[in-house]
């Protein structure tokens, strides 16, 4: 049987390669998953809705209280009601939902460069053509001069992701400002991935969600609770959009996991303290990876403001997929920069999701590795 020419023209995620590399013995930081305990209401609230049989199908746009409290929590960021939230089986999902939903054939999508990897295939998989845009160097944020450029007839949809996979870059006023105006000067859709709006540790996270009538946004628990094998995630988009959203959501899965939206739901009142010290967590680990890495000769990074990601640069002249293989085999897997865009050429992507044990072995890998490199 052969597969559809959407499918074939998409490659394998260069994260899931070198998952794959991966032996019993190698340090992985290759993956964003957080090593954190889940708040044990989030399990107690699971267990207690599957005992008490809590199994079956549900509203496709989730269970209403569980709406409703999302929405609530959210509401930091603009003025939300259920109707403004459905419940998804992971974010990624959503990501994709929304953009089977708005995309025709044809269409193009600006997506960010680097950029998290699945952004570009969602939107081939649709029928469009994904444009990547450069973000900056440095503190990576969207070049919107680049974007002004790159903008056509055909133009559809601008992704946003703040705080940004890979590279931990987080939108200021002046640039989450320039894309409000970007986008309506010239009719086009945000779709803006805030999954780790949860991890910033300079400056604040500027939503979208209060700018519902140009934007749809994308959220999840996964990474936000540490329950990344539950697969939660959100959608929030205007009133009249939801219920085409939420069509689109029946044609996926029909319904979202029900004893784990239980499970969310009975975790929210305590997801404050959770992730004050999640946080305090994550900005040590932050600040311990960007001082090792900076320790090494002819790599360079400034230390990420949000999410759990460090993207430095190298002067090596080499690829990073065959940096990231060289160090592989060395017993520590990342992901080549080239994995997020072709302006992620020249980066490794480190996870600092893993303990500082982890994070100092990794290290101490990649200095030995990049400088036999040098030598070599």
């Amino acid at each position: 049987m052969k597969i559809s020419e959407r499918l074939g023209s998409i490659p394998m995620s260069g994260i899931r390669k070198m998952f794959d590399l991966a032996g019993p013995d190698s340090v992985n930081l290759g993956l964003g998953e957080p090593d954190l305990a889940p708040p044990k209401e989030a399990i107690e609230g699971m267990n207690r809705a599957a005992s008490g049989g809590l199994n079956k199908y549900g509203p496709t746009a989730g269970i209403p209280e569980l709406r409703k409290g999302v929405a609530e929590w959210f509401s930091r960021y603009g003025e939300l009601s259920a109707d403004n939230v459905m419940i998804t089986p992971s974010g990624s999902s959503a990501l994709l939902e929304a953009t089977q939903a708005f995309i025709d054939p044809g269409d193009e999508v600006l997506i960010p460069s680097p950029g998290f990897v699945i952004y570009g295939p969602h939107a081939q998989l649709a029928g469009g053509r994904p444009v990547e845009y450069k973000l900056t160097e440095g503190d990576f944020l969207p070049d919107t001069e680049d974007m002004k450029s790159l903008i056509t007839k055909k133009t559809k949809m601008i992704v946003v992701n703040s705080p940004s996979n890979p590279t931990g870059g987080v939108l200021d006023k002046t640039i989450f400002k320039a894309l409000l105006d970007l986008a309506e000067d010239h009719d086009v859709m945000i779709l803006s991935d805030e999954v780790y709006d949860a991890y910033i540790y300079e400056g604040e996270h500027l939503s979208f969600m209060d700018h519902l009538d140009r934007a749809v946004v994308i959220n999840g628990f996964s990474k936000m609770m540490a329950v990344t094998g539950w697969r939660m995630g959100a959608i929030f988009s205007n009133a009249e959009t939801m219920n085409d959203l939420i069509k689109m959501q029946y044609h996926v899965c029909a319904s979202p996991n029900m004893p784990a939206q239980y499970g969310l739901l009975n975790a929210l009142p305590v997801m404050d303290g959770y992730l004050d010290n999640a946080r305090r967590i994550f900005k040590a680990r932050r600040d311990l990876i960007s001082k090792r890495i900076n320790d090494i000769e002819g790599m360079s990074i400034s230390p990420p403001k949000g999410s759990f990601y460090a993207f430095p640069s190298y002067d090596l002249d080499m690829g990073s997929a065959d940096l990231a293989n060289a160090i592989a085999k060395n017993g520590l897997i990342c992901t080549p920069g080239s994995s997020f865009g072709k302006y992620g050429e020249g980066h490794l992507r480190f996870s600092y999701a893993a303990d500082e044990k982890k994070i100092n072995a990794g290290m101490d890998i990649l200095a030995d590795t990049i400088g036999k490199l040098r030598r070599g």
